[in-house]
């Protein structure tokens, strides 16, 4: 008997023959690995960034950094389980059955981490160690603190909307989490703060789906394996089209949020001097690893006979945007080079 094709998107891919879905077992492990990897990354990364450049580290920078990454991770895990199943929706014959949703979980580390870094403010950027080093009535007298305390009202709201009929709906409360973010790192001192918010408001929500939305989508492919191996393959196929505009977006604003940072003719001496510049460009070879994995998955996609190999160098690409998340988490924490 002949195989059978299906449509991806714009051309025909052979039927995949279902297969057996594995344990979680390496997943389990890969995950494990990412977050202690992660976590030691925030702890002594600040130390390893500022080591030799004569530039001093903001205290606490390490908990700062841990609790953002936590922070950008819980966001990036609640807008893939919104993104996914949109896409899911527009694939003819998808099966019904989703993954365990993590979008519950993921908010209430959200509004942990959030909570952490709104006691920091409160003890005017400093790490607390009793009460009376805070000063919680100052979170709603100042900008930081009222930026702080909406991230974490509105991952509380979206941890109540991700258990209710319409999860879809906690994409408000993540949005507001994102114009938070942006405000806050553009503070009302700096030249043209609008313009850096409005850059970084786009540098983070084209990141969010990136690496959400991969996870999410391998996550829904791996349960129709069995049942819809295709429609997994298409699924996967509409994610890496729109994957290519995300990473020109990415492309886009963070050469423009760098320029703003660290005029044309001082960026390669930054780069190596200075404590932001040589995290960035950590971060910069970590998209460029997780773009030619990118580029492998989407290759695989088009011309492999089982289109579903594609799933191998996804997987280790959503392990290597996982280590840039963490490394975007530090930039937050480190002395920005602003040389005007």
């Amino acid at each position: 008997m002949r195989p059978s094709t299906t449509t991806t998107g714009d051309r025909a891919v052979p039927a995949v023959t279902p297969a057996p879905v594995r344990t979680g077992a390496g997943r389990s492990v890969a995950l494990l690995v990412l977050f202690t990897v992660a976590t030691v990354m925030s702890l002594v990364g600040p130390q390893a960034a500022l080591h030799g450049t004569g530039e001093a580290a903001a205290p606490g920078a390490h908990w700062v950094t841990l609790l953002r990454w936590l922070l950008f991770a819980a966001v990036s895990v609640q807008v893939g389980e919104a993104i996914a199943p949109w896409l899911a929706r527009r694939i003819p014959r998808a099966p019904a059955p989703l993954p365990r949703g993590w979008s519950t979980s993921a908010a209430l580390v959200g509004a942990l981490a959030a909570t952490g870094l709104a006691l920091i403010v409160a003890a005017g950027n400093l790490v607390p160690y009793r009460l009376a080093d805070m000063d919680l009535a100052d979170l709603y007298r100042t900008r930081d603190g009222l930026l702080a305390l909406l991230s974490v009202d509105a991952f509380l709201v979206a941890a109540l909307l991700a258990r209710s009929r319409r999860p879809a709906a906690q994409a408000l409360p993540l949005a507001a989490i994102a114009v938070a973010e942006a405000l806050r790192a553009h503070p009302t001192t700096e030249d043209s703060p609008l313009l850096g918010s409005a850059l970084t408001l786009v540098h983070f929500t084209c990141a969010a789906l990136w690496v959400g939305g991969l996870l999410h989508v391998l996550r829904m492919v791996r349960v129709w394996r069995a049942m819809e191996p295709a429609a997994g393959a298409e699924l996967l196929a509409r994610y890496a089209r729109g994957a290519a505009g995300l990473l020109i977006a990415l492309t886009v604003t963070g050469v423009c949020s760098t320029l703003r940072r660290m005029p044309p003719g001082t960026v390669l001496d930054q780069l190596t001097s200075t404590a932001y510049g040589r995290t960035l460009l950590v971060k910069l070879l970590l998209v460029a690893v997780a773009s030619v994995l990118a580029l492998c998955a989407r290759r695989r996609l088009r011309h492999a006979a089982d289109p579903l190999t594609a799933c191998t160098p996804a997987r280790f690409e959503v392990f290597t945007l996982g280590l840039t998340v963490a490394v975007t988490a530090l930039l937050t924490a480190l002395p920005v080079p602003i040389r005007w």
